[in-house]
This record gives C-alpha cells, sequence and structure tokens, in this order.
C-alpha cells in the first residue's frame, strides 16, 4: 500500500445507520469500511464537479444580469491580456 503516504487522516462522525449501511457493504465487497467511503466520497465528488459545468456558469451570470465592459467584443485581447 505505497498510496498510504499520500493519505491525511481525518476523522468524520457518522449518523449509526450510515456507519451500519457503510459496515454491511464493507462485509459485502470484502474491503476495509474506509475504502468504502473514499470510493463513496470520489464518486460523489466527480458527480458534483460534472454537474458544475461551464454552461450553468453563464446561466448563472445571466441571471444575476452580470455586465461586462460594453466594447468586450472589440478589446476582448486588451482585457485578457493587459493589465
Amino acid at each position: 500500500m505505497l498510496y498510504i503516504r499520500h493519505m491525511i487522516r481525518t476523522q468524520v462522525y457518522l449518523p449509526k445507520l450510515l456507519y451500519d449501511n457503510i459496515s454491511t457493504v464493507a462485509k459485502k465487497e470484502q474491503k476495509a469500511a474506509a475504502q468504502i467511503v473514499r470510493e463513496l466520497l470520489e464518486e460523489g465528488i466527480t458527480k458534483k464537479t460534472k454537474s458544475a459545468n461551464s454552461g450553468k456558469a453563464l446561466l448563472k451570470l445571466s441571471r444575476i444580469k452580470a455586465r461586462g465592459p460594453r466594447n468586450l467584443s472589440i478589446n476582448l485581447d486588451k482585457y485578457l491580456y493587459e493589465k
């Protein structure tokens, strides 16, 4: 288990039912409970980051009526590369 060097130990309080569910899945899959938690966290984070795409970000900006400079399309390079 070489990957242990790259891990950070943390502590999380779980409701009893959730803990029992994790334990049940771990026994069923013959894995450590910690591995089950890591896998579930990775799945959840992947799902959340995929849902936060640029299209949704643009929709949010349009809802708050975010505006840039009026000449942005003409002077795009100026606004992007000059300070």
